[in-house]
């Protein structure tokens, strides 16, 4: 698991999206995950940082889960909003990392060798218009150092103006993998809308080691009813719980309010222990308002709160499907329009410098040096794109760079790149750029494959826009329910709209009315990732970070949908994997 070798050039294994664990000199970044993607790794204590108290005259108290995170090696920051309660939100402003899923809070997840490491703290109110509130900044040691793990540090950041104060907790997690679904629903609830009934929903409190409660889960409103049934929803056992199956879970109901002055309607609490009973039995809560209590001699309750249903599952993570055999095939595509210019010039993107590596090559060493190791073969067959063909001159689309149709392989990275160089000085750079056929290149080697033993991944590096945008966008949705994801790599000046477009993080790519199954395109522009000094190195690292964040979730999403299981590890000495199906 960690590189003791003395080799000058940093690594950075393709654990989880959530889990980089850097093997170099370089600085140590702080690490972030959300619970549903963690991989378990027993060896390394995580750190929650559970609670966030926000004080300022005239703003209110409240608690809150939430992400963050800070990567020296990075100097863009991305926002990731979570919920304060009562109705106020906090913001917290983190490296470049995804959103997490909708209606579930964050988690700061941090390893001990970052404790050194400086952690930002900004803060942000409101509701519609995000007022700047202040900032701290502090080391995860001193959280954890601090007295029962509780540390608290001023805001700053707002000239001639006192900010208030944040105070955060710490507990580190256990390392239970077990994901909790259940499904509720209520009976006669409290009616509060003077012109309909209510608007319930429900919200999941975590007790803290201090006594404290932490948000871990609201539940989606049902509109005008006092007998709501939610949805069946799914929530990691170590975020209810952290795996204690007698701490108290406290459930609040709540009726919905448009300007988020959400009216309380009652209260309840139970058990993890006491939720999995729901496995044989409906488990029924009465409702109560404690106010409502000591005022009414003849309350009784203001509803009740059935558990319809309960399971748990095992939560499988990337590591377990690669322990278990499954092999990722690697396949490398390069633009050979002549919009990257000449390769004997030095504006080229493909020139050829004795001194530096070109940005195509650069990308390619990056991504390909890191995902060759969880390939058995080491064999990647490599493509080019766009190009005209010694001697009759033809356009190709998908030619292979080692000039051999009927085995297109490369033997290892530095295979490919030899190939790659080679290429260059023997065909016409041309156009136009054309992704489709590459793409149902891979997509047919990966339909012919359905048990999870293999997983494609295809590295498109190119530098400008798709000329053939409906039948690429028709080729992803397609190869969306397939044991596959796709990287574009956006070399040069140009602008990506139409890349961004394909990455479907925000709107789900589809085409003609059939929208994709998964998300499985990941595009990332090199220029953002260019060390200013000029460190190849740096460079490299910075990109391969980014560029392979998404594909362990994105294997995991097609194991899920598949309900595909990890195979058990093969003993030692058993036979080695069968080469896998070649594009």
């Amino acid at each position: 698991m960690y590189s003791t070798s003395p080799t000058p050039r940093p690594t950075y294994p393709l654990e989880a999206p959530n889990l980089l664990f850097l093997h170099s000199p370089a600085p140590a970044w702080v690490s972030c995950s959300h619970p549903l993607l963690t991989a378990s790794l027993p060896s390394r204590p995580r750190w929650d940082l559970q609670k966030v108290r926000l004080e300022r005259a005239g703003q209110g108290d409240g608690m809150v889960l939430w992400r963050t995170g800070w990567d020296p090696l990075l100097t863009k920051k991305h926002t990731w909003s979570a919920d304060l309660f009562p109705p106020r939100s906090i913001k917290a402003h983190a490296g470049r990392w995804p959103s997490p899923p909708q209606n579930y809070p964050g988690q700061v997840q941090l390893h001990p060798q970052d404790w050194a490491g400086p952690l930002p703290l900004l803060a942000d109110s409101g509701v519609l218009a995000q007022d700047f509130l202040g900032q701290a900044f502090l080391a995860l040691g001193e959280v954890i150092g601090g007295q029962g793990s509780r540390v608290e540090r001023p805001l700053t950041g707002v000239p001639g103006k006192k900010c208030g104060t944040i105070l955060l907790t710490a507990e580190e997690l256990s390392n239970c993998r077990d994901i909790a679904t259940m499904q509720l629903c209520a009976n006669k609830l409290d009616k509060k809308d003077f012109f309909g009934k209510s608007d319930p929903f429900l919200v999941f409190y975590r007790s803290n080691e201090d006594g404290t409660f932490t948000i871990c889960h609201k539940t989606e409103v049902v509109k005008n009813t006092l007998n709501p049934v939610w949805q069946p929803f799914s929530i990691p056992v170590r975020a209810l719980c952290n795996g204690d199956y007698d701490r108290t879970v406290k459930i609040d109901v709540y009726d919905w309010d448009r300007d988020g002055s959400h009216d309380f309607i009652g209260e309840f609490t139970t058990s993890y222990r006491e939720l999995s009973k729901a496995q044989n039995q409906f488990t029924v809560y009465e409702v109560l308002n404690p106010r409502k209590k000591c005022k009414k001699k003849k309350y009784v309750n203001s509803g009740t709160v059935t558990l319809l249903s309960f399971s748990v599952d095992s939560e499988f993570t990337f590591v377990d499907y690669i322990k278990g055999g499954t092999q990722l095939n690697f396949t490398v595509a390069i633009d050979f329009t002549a919009s990257n210019g000449n390769p004997l010039q030095p504006t080229s993107l493909h020139y050829m410098s004795p001194y530096q590596l070109s940005a195509y090559a650069m990308a390619l060493k990056a991504v390909g040096e890191i995902i060759q190791d969880y390939d058995s073969d080491k064999l990647f067959p490599a493509y080019g794109f766009g190009a005209k063909l010694p001697p009759e001159g033809r356009i190709s689309h998908q030619f292979p760079l080692n000039n051999n149709d009927e085995d297109p392989n490369c033997a290892g990275i530095e295979g490919v790149l030899e190939s790659y160089f080679q290429s260059l000085r023997t065909v016409q750079l041309y156009g136009p750029t054309y992704f489709a056929p590459v793409i149902n290149q891979v997509a047919r080697a990966a339909a012919k494959i359905s048990d999870g033993s293999q997983y494609y991944v295809l590295l498109i590096i190119t530098d400008g826009v798709i000329s053939d945008m409906t039948q690429t966008k028709e080729a992803i949705v397609s190869a969306s329910s397939l044991p596959m994801s796709i990287i574009i790599v956006g070399v040069g000046p140009a602008m990506f709209e139409a890349m961004e477009e394909l990455d479907g993080d925000d709107v789900r790519v589809s085409s003609r009315g059939r929208y994709a199954e998964r998300d499985i395109v990941q595009f990332v522009p090199f220029r953002d990732y260019v060390d200013r000094s000029g460190n190849q190195v740096l460079s490299m690292a910075r990109l391969a970070k980014d560029v392979l964040a998404e594909i362990p979730e994105q294997l995991l999403s097609y194991m899920r949908t598949r309900d595909i299981q990890p195979r058990p590890p093969p003993p030692a000495n058993s036979s080695p994997t069968p080469a896998p199906e070649q594009p």
